[in-house]
């Protein structure tokens, strides 16, 4: 601190020119940051005692307080997080709370203001729940999800979350609302964790040891300065628009559509507490409740769409002539109001197949690692249980130091496969239901149709796809067997609609049909498959 003061002393004499205190200026932060750089590389080396170290202070304040002075001063933590998003955010409270020391860093702790991650399926409340965080859906005006209801070119069917889902035999409940609040509650929730520190920084690149190839930390950008930050372990949770996927993993997002939002306000909805999803002659709507007045129309536009081209009126143009008609009556006047006050905005529907974690110090999770079509709202579901099974495999017992590279490497292997009985369900029925509601070819209209009509069959030809899109049934081979029977019961319908005298031309059409099944379903089923 001598050699500090000295150079800050010098830098303020009066006799000193303006760009000589400018570079002693510079020189000074130079300095302190290569102290930091070498307390953390000092700090994280073994030590060698010649008589057993003393028994550390039972005073947990004081322990406390230690850390938090060095994560503030210093920039070390056991774990540095970076998003302070849904996954970021909720890995960072449940490892503090194992009293690992924590770094959160975020760009912009403002309210995000999205238009999707507003749905939160049962599957995702019942985690937030395991996690110490339902209070976060509290005081942020959540409404009740009970289910969905399907409305196929004017016919309604309800698909009502299954019965006995829970132990107290009830229906489970989903939760949609404004992301932005639900993020604010998560923050706050955070910040309150004495083992957390909650920094607003823009992060630019992680710090890795040239000798090792282990991630150390990283480096970012506060109020104009360069910083860095130190942990045993890096989590990079930076989102769908992550800056360090190409970096880090070789499958990067595609997207072939965008959701365009509109918030409509005190739609009178066909089934209150029921997200909607409209099915026509276009790609699939939904709506649903994010407020006790406001609700979310997100509409699907595949790229080069040619009824939203400049010549037919661009996008709003789309919305008003094709996609405004199909909507139900009771819906119509509201969402045209909210079209012509014109605060559209659109998010890219993105499919990114899950990577494994190989990099020492550092793991990619989140949106970063994995993607599917938000139709089926089941990312939060995905991120939130992928935080209670981290929860376990990176707790102290399992990994006792988190610097043991080679043990949070094999943790994470097992992640990875663990996570796949729900998470390759979600992804998997995402991508195929949005193949068959964006249907753009007869084979494609004629499991569009078979999959409405297994809907109203009811039973378990509902509970149990709806089981698998709420979180709560978790058996891949229970998403096969209900796809393929669809695919058989839009053969079924092609027969039975069709004459005799075109039964050859039948039989080709049901094969295509089969084949468009299989074509749709098996890639996804792949993705999942590979390591």
């Amino acid at each position: 601190m001598e050699d500090r003061n000295l150079v800050s002393s010098v830098s303020n004499d009066e006799g000193l020119r303006g760009e000589q205190k400018k570079k002693l200026n510079v020189l000074l932060r130079a300095v302190d940051k290569q102290r930091k750089i070498l307390y953390y590389a000092i700090s994280s080396m073994p030590l060698i005692l010649d008589s057993p170290p003393p028994s550390p202070s039972p005073s947990l304040p004081k322990h406390l307080s230690e850390e938090a002075l060095r994560r503030k001063e210093l920039h070390t933590a056991d774990v540095v997080v970076v998003g302070a998003g849904i996954f970021g955010t909720a890995i960072a409270i449940t490892l503090a709370r194992q009293s690992r020391s924590v770094l959160l860093l975020e760009k912009s702790l403002k309210e995000p203001d999205r238009i999707v991650g507003e749905l939160l399926q049962p599957g995702g409340v019942e985690a937030l729940e395991k996690l110490g965080l339902r209070e976060c859906l509290e005081e942020i005006d959540a409404i009740v999800v009970k289910g969905y209801d399907v409305i196929y070119y004017g016919q309604e069917v309800e698909i009502p979350y299954p019965k006995n889902a829970v132990e107290d035999g009830r229906r489970p409940e989903g939760r949609s609302f404004h992301h932005g609040r639900f993020i604010r509650r998560l923050r706050e929730a955070a910040m309150k964790e004495p083992n957390i520190t909650v920094v607003e920084t823009t992060v630019t690149n992680t710090v890795t040891s040239s000798w090792t190839g282990q991630v150390l930390g990283v480096d970012s950008t506060t109020h104009g300065e360069k910083d860095f930050y130190f942990g045993t372990l890096t989590i990079i949770a930076d989102g769908y628009a992550s800056k360090f996927r190409k970096e880090y993993i070789s499958q990067q997002p595609v997207s072939k559509s965008k959701f365009w939002g509109l918030e409509l306000i005190d739609a009178d909805l066909p089934k209150p507490q029921h997200g909607h999803v409209v099915l026509g002659d276009g790609a699939p709507v939904l709506l649903y409740q994010i407020g006790t007045h406001e609700t979310r129309a997100l509409i699907d536009v595949p790229e080069g769409l040619a009824s939203a081209s400049t010549a037919n009126g661009g996008i709003k143009g789309h919305l008003r002539n094709t996609v405004l008609p199909s909507l139900p009556k009771s819906v119509q006047s509201s969402f045209e109001i909210a079209l012509d006050e014109g605060k559209l905005r659109s998010m890219p529907n993105s499919f990114l197949p899950p990577s494994r974690n190989r990099v020492p110090g550092m793991v990619l999770l989140g949106d970063a690692m994995n993607m599917r079509h938000p139709l089926t709202g089941g990312g939060m579901t995905v991120a939130l249980n992928d935080v209670v099974l981290l929860r376990e495999l990176l707790s102290p017992e399992a990994v006792p130091d988190l610097g043991n590279t080679k043990l949070v490497i094999q943790q994470m292997k097992t992640f990875h496969w663990r996570r796949k009985n729900l998470t390759s369900v979600i992804n998997i029925l995402a991508q195929a239901l949005y193949s068959l509601f964006a249907a753009n070819d007869p084979q494609l209209r004629a499991l569009q149709l078979g999959c409405f009509r297994y809907f109203q069959r009811g039973g378990s030809c509902v509970d149990s796809p709806v089981g698998l899109l709420a979180g709560i049934i978790r058996r891949p081979i229970v998403l096969f067997y209900h796809f393929f029977s669809v695919a058989l019961l839009s053969i079924w319908l092609t027969f039975s609609q069709a004459p005799l005298w075109k039964l050859p031309m039948t039989l080709l059409e049901s094969i295509m049909i089969f084949y468009k099944a299989c074509v749709v379903i098996f890639p996804f089923i792949g993705s999942e498959l590979r390591s």
